[in-house]
């Protein structure tokens, strides 16, 4: 199952640890990790990425559901970038369109206090178990939720209602008397652009599920062909 992984910590040592048991835990297959960072906060409450070693390559958050996670913790202040990790707009993408709750975002903002250090990840795990032995033996507290799935078909419903009701609107409109015509306009006006606000809501959850499959299939052609080049070659032995 995809999920979302925070981890707190008091020091930022042993986020940094614990990120190494994770790359552990996927090398081992015991789990498939996406994506992670180590996420502080500071006093206004905006929520910075510390610096990494890994490659940017094969490590990037832009665009990708922790990238989003990463600037809703920042809130309204947004996010500052540490390191050579790129972060693209992640404060301005809502929840709904991230695939998390807002509750969970709230309760890890909450926790994730300006003198404590998170690693954050996109992981896919068949169980919890390793995971957390693993961040609680370095003294950790977890944090996890389940992707949503990015459903858009309520956002239709929703248009389709409020078209149907537009269309009524129209038509008492035609049949009105002056004064009664003005005030159905407005209703109408008011229709169109609820509307229009939910199209584009529609429309910004697609583009957000298409930018994160990318880059998750991106990120897994990156992983295969990291492994490939890294396992053991077979030498094959000469004829007598």
């Amino acid at each position: 199952m995809d999920r979302l992984l925070v981890v707190v910590f008091d020091a930022e040592s042993k986020a940094y640890e614990a990120k190494k048991a994770l790359h552990q835990l996927d090398r081992e297959d015991v789990i498939t990790v996406f994506n992670q960072a180590v996420v502080a906060r500071n006093a206004e409450g905006a929520a910075s990425v510390r610096p990494s070693d890994e490659l940017p390559a094969l490590r990037t958050i832009t665009g990708t559901v922790l990238g989003a996670l990463i600037g809703l913790l920042g809130g309204p202040l947004g996010v500052s970038v540490g390191g050579a990790v790129g972060l693209a707009a992640g404060a301005t993408v809502d929840a709904s369109n991230a695939r998390i709750c807002d509750d969970f975002v709230e309760e890890v903002r909450e926790k994730l206090t300006p003198e404590k250090f998170a690693l954050v990840a996109e992981i896919e795990e068949t169980a919890t178990e390793p995971v957390d032995k693993r961040m609680e033996a370095l003294g950790g507290t977890v944090y996890r939720r389940a992707l949503k799935e990015v459903k858009h078909a309520y956002h239709d419903d929703d248009v389709a209602a409020m078209r149907a009701d537009r269309a009524q609107l129209k038509a008492e409109h035609a049949k009105a008397q002056t004064d009664r015509k003005v005030k159905l306009q407005e209703k109408i006006n008011e229709l169109d652009s609820k509307i229009e606000a939910r199209l584009e809501r529609s429309k910004q959850r697609r583009q957000a599920a298409e930018v994160q499959e990318k880059a998750r299939v991106e990120f897994l052609k990156a992983r295969a062909a990291e492994m490939k080049a890294t396992a053991p070659k077979k030498h094959v032995a000469a004829s007598a």
